[in-house]
């Protein structure tokens, strides 16, 4: 029966927990991995009732031009770095925000719940809930993109930042916060460009510091920080968006 068929794309940690989840909801999980036949999945699942596209942000693009039109409508998104330009194409997907962290042989650690927006957000949230994680569900699209922009603000700021200090965002934030401040202003001057809106930053990184009081001791840093700056600068380059200081962090880093 479709309507209990749950369609898996990528197999990872945060891709483990959705499928606990779905399966403690008595929903059949039919993972997609890079060496499954994509057309035998599709030929058995015509109409899932979600396909969760557990992938990388860097490997989405390349999943959503080879998804099958009789699943675009039934997405689910959960990819750090994501805006609505990065679904075109892709009929009112259902995107949530992911506030948890799952590493190997560890439980998933909530910073604060994950907002979820869209058809299927209810059955999301009903899947976190069964594996204890936290949601919430947003009611508008005005909701949502705002999320997504306080989530790319967390992880641009710490990342970034994170290449000049390290530590943790707790030590970020208490010995480092006019850095910390600067480098936010510039990356909510980015989130602007990509998204055609006003935004305000005073708003966003009061929003973005709540997370951090929900893991004060979350490392800034990790290994996709230099690939996180070099993205944000060429995204600035290509809209003639200057953005001084993380030029200057880059330069540091390759000193």
């Amino acid at each position: 029966m479709a309507e209990k068929e749950i369609v898996l794309i990528g197999v990872g940690e945060i891709g483990g927990v959705f499928a606990r989840g779905f399966l403690r909801l008595g929903y059949s999980v039919h993972p997609i991995t890079r060496k499954t036949d994509m057309n035998e999945i599709t030929a058995r699942i015509k109409h899932p009732q979600l396909v969760v596209v557990a992938v990388g942000e860097n490997d989405l693009q390349a999943v959503l031009n080879g998804i099958p039109e009789t699943w675009k409508s039934k997405l689910c998104l959960l990819q750090n770095e994501l805006l609505p330009n990065d679904w075109r194409g892709v009929p009112d997907p259902t995107v949530i925000s992911i506030w948890f962290e799952k590493k190997p042989g560890m439980d998933a650690k909530v910073i604060i719940p994950s907002p979820v927006h869209g058809p299927q957000a209810h059955l999301v949230a009903q899947a976190l809930d069964a594996v204890s994680i936290s949601s919430r569900v947003l009611t508008s699209k005005s909701e949502l993109l705002n999320e997504l922009v306080v989530k790319n603000l967390y992880i641009l700021t710490t990342n970034i930042a994170g290449l000049r200090t390290g530590g943790t965002v707790g030590e970020l934030w208490r010995d480092h916060r006019t850095f910390a401040t600067e480098v936010a202003e510039e990356v909510v001057r980015l989130q602007e460009m990509l998204t055609g809106i006003s935004l305000d930053p005073s708003v966003l990184i009061q929003s973005m510091t709540k997370a951090f009081d929900g893991d004060p001791d979350h490392k800034c840093m990790g290994r996709s920080a230099p690939a996180r700056l070099a993205r944000a600068l060429e995204h600035a380059q290509s809209h003639s968006l200057e953005l001084p200081l993380l030029l200057q962090v880059e330069s540091e880093t390759h000193v």
